[in-house]
């Protein structure tokens, strides 16, 4: 699908790290991008030709080519869209290399994942890509912009902490998503395997948003939280 038809942003996240890989496209997946993974430059620049990502989250060191060589192929190809370095290199004449290559910032490991999803959106939006800042799940509606929500035509009244647990649900409908996922999208820190807050605050924004009929919120028992269109 190409760009101009994507109601959500897709991103391409080059790393040959899988476990960085893993995290950073959980991450953006959690706030409701399409993701695609690629570990090597190769793969890198067929992937943006058969797919046009709307942003490229690009590692430095790779195994076959290096992300500068990456970046200028896909310029050359006509890719026009935002390019983020990730990398262990922080010296100077590496973030300038790398901004002068044509990026569009520079982000050095080890780094915060809320920091890195906060700069993916601020690149989106500076390019006038598509970002996700109004969510639909049956009769659930939420506006990112306004942190307002609504359930048909009633306003709810959510707390901060509800709010990000709704969007993080909202954004992954239809999909399982975890306790561990949960902790680290809403609290950023892991509270010792101890999962009670969410049992509490998850009864809470049910009593607020998915008290009437048909259920929107479902327990995936042992495994975490899901919500799902009815059907």
């Amino acid at each position: 699908m190409s760009a101009a038809h994507r109601s959500a942003p897709m991103v391409l996240v080059v790393d040959d790290e899988e476990n960085i890989s893993y995290l950073v496209a959980s991450a953006l997946k959690l706030e409701g991008h399409e993701v695609l993974t690629a570990a090597t430059g190769s793969e890198a620049v067929e992937t943006v030709a058969h797919h046009s990502p709307d942003l490229v989250v690009l590692d430095v060191m790779l195994p076959d080519i290096d992300g500068y060589e990456v970046l200028r192929r896909l310029r050359n190809g006509g890719f026009t869209g935002p390019v983020l370095f990730l990398t262990a290199r922080d010296t100077t004449e590496d973030r300038v290399r790398g901004l002068t290559a044509g990026g569009d910032d520079y982000i050095v490991k080890p780094f915060a994942l809320a920091e890195l999803v906060a700069r993916v959106q601020v690149a989106l939006r500076r390019r006038g890509g598509p970002v996700t800042t109004r969510l639909q799940v049956g009769d659930l509606t939420i506006d990112d912009d306004a942190h307002r929500v609504w359930r048909g035509e009633d306003e709810k009244f959510l707390s901060a902490t509800e709010y990000k647990l709704l969007w993080c649900l909202a954004a992954n409908a239809g999909r399982v998503v975890t306790r561990t996922q949960i902790l680290d999208h809403v609290w950023q820190y892991d509270f010792d395997g101890e999962s009670s807050i969410i049992e509490s605050f998850m009864s809470n924004l049910r009593k607020k948003v998915d008290t009437s009929e048909p259920k929107l919120i479902h327990t995936v028992r042992g495994v975490g939280y899901s919500m799902r269109e009815p059907k």
